[in-house]
């Protein structure tokens, strides 16, 4: 990030860089993410900056540093020539993701083997069970096809991700939202399992769909699930 763009004060950054620098690493770790590809971002507002700090293009996770993490405003294109490292290839769909949820807090896009799988066979993922709505629905969209790192894709995404917090990519990957890093690589994780159970279940079948009724009553449910009770 250039010096007329630095915020005065970097109160919570430098944390901030090193959480996603872990979570990056996380992704490979529980087995949702191989090698290089996958990309994290986490917003970052101070002191007048409003922006998002994510990973850097095609540097292995296991040798990325905070420092290599990329500062990026919400009205600055990730092309731009800058010092240091260029930023990931998806900073489109960070961006306007950042711009249109304001409650979005972290990005974790991936290319989990079976959610990845599904996204090949440009599959959603149904009413099959009931833990589909965490991620806030009644299915985890696909979003069609385009090529990785356009504007196109980063459309088609906010498309799928409309009233949800998790998308499929045909032919490319899945991606999970959240209000931190941990909420967005938890939702990741549980997206790729229900994708394994998915893809588990069509060996045997067709699975039993469950009704709009009864995921309206999970969603509701969600809703308020791990929160204290009023007093």
């Amino acid at each position: 990030m250039s010096a007329r763009r630095r915020p005065t004060a970097r109160v919570d950054e430098a944390g901030l860089r090193a959480g996603v620098v872990e979570t990056a690493r996380s992704m490979n770790a529980v087995g949702i993410n191989r090698g290089k590809s996958g990309n994290v971002s986490a917003r970052l507002r101070d002191a007048g900056f409003d922006g998002y700090l994510i990973t850097p293009s095609a540097l292995p996770y296991a040798a990325m540093r905070p420092a290599d993490v990329v500062a990026l405003s919400l009205d600055e294109a990730g092309d731009s020539p800058r010092p240091g490292l260029p930023p990931s290839t998806e900073w489109r769909f960070h961006r306007d993701v950042y711009r249109e949820r304001a409650e979005v807090g972290a990005i974790v896009h991936t290319h989990a083997p079976f959610a990845t799988s599904l996204a090949c066979l440009r599959r959603s993922i149904p009413a099959f069970h009931y833990m589909v709505a965490v991620a806030g629905g009644h299915d985890i969209r696909c979003a069609p096809y385009a090529t990785f790192g356009t504007q196109a894709l980063s459309d088609l995404a906010l498309a799928a991700l409309a009233g949800r917090r998790a998308c499929l990519l045909a032919n490319h990957g899945m991606i999970a939202v959240g209000t931190t890093l941990d909420a967005a690589l938890a939702l990741a994780v549980e997206v790729e399992t229900l994708a394994e159970m998915y893809c588990r279940a069509l060996q045997l079948g067709d699975p039993v769909l469950l009704t709009a009724a009864e995921m309206d009553a999970v969603v509701a449910r969600f809703a308020t699930y791990g929160r204290p009770a009023a007093r």
